[in-house]
């Protein structure tokens, strides 16, 4: 084989490579898609049939759809854990003036939109499972778009020192659909100077 026809096979080596990449990218981006469109399906399913929904059964007759932004891989990041060094129990506000302990277990360090965001993560002091978290934010769209209480995000860690973190599977907390539910407020670390238009929107009547 000469030189021109070994420097031809590399070329179309590469392009192929590149078409290979292209489609496994297009087909990985599909099946995330579906995936959290799943979890959107479920938790319409829970709130409009199941009888632990908060919804009032008036409200499951009515409830058709719930909102949400369009989805956006960009929010879906890599976080670093940082242990807490006084790991201890804190109070959280409730939302109808009560407080509910948790451990302050880590903070998960990222960059997203530029910026570095460093969020509380909390432990139920019941939890058995030591890679369970509860993640409560807020952000710019908090009392906007998405409910004014902040949204929450359940969190396993699957990494030895980071964790994943998808903010398309924000969602409300029980008190955005009914107001006789008392929901944790986020804690001042996890109020956010940032948009975060992906996941639920608020839950309108």
């Amino acid at each position: 084989m000469n030189k021109r026809n070994i420097v031809l096979l590399f070329i179309a080596i590469g392009v192929i490579a590149s078409i290979a990449y292209m489609l496994t990218s297009a087909d990985d981006q599909e099946v995330y898609f579906e995936s959290i469109e799943r979890e959107r399906d479920k938790q319409f399913k829970f709130l409009r049939y199941s009888p632990e929904s908060p919804l009032d059964e008036e409200q499951k007759k009515v409830l058709n759809t719930l909102t949400f932004y369009p989805i956006d891989a960009a929010y879906r990041v890599r976080a670093k854990l940082e242990p807490v060094e006084d790991r201890k129990m804190i109070e959280i506000p409730m939302t109808d003036g009560s407080i509910e302990k948790y451990i302050k277990h880590s903070y998960a360090v990222f960059d997203l939109q530029g910026k570095s965001v460093k969020l509380l993560l909390l432990q139920s002091k019941n939890e058995s499972d030591m890679r369970n978290f509860f993640l409560a934010f807020a952000d710019e769209t908090s009392g906007v778009e998405t409910y004014g209480g902040g949204r929450y995000l359940n969190l396993r860690q699957d990494g030895k020192n980071s964790i994943l973190i998808d903010f398309n599977l924000a969602y409300n907390p029980y008190c955005a659909y009914n107001p006789d539910f008392a929901c944790p407020l986020p804690p001042k670390e996890n109020i956010m100077d940032l948009a975060i238009k992906v996941g639920e929107k608020d839950y309108v009547k």
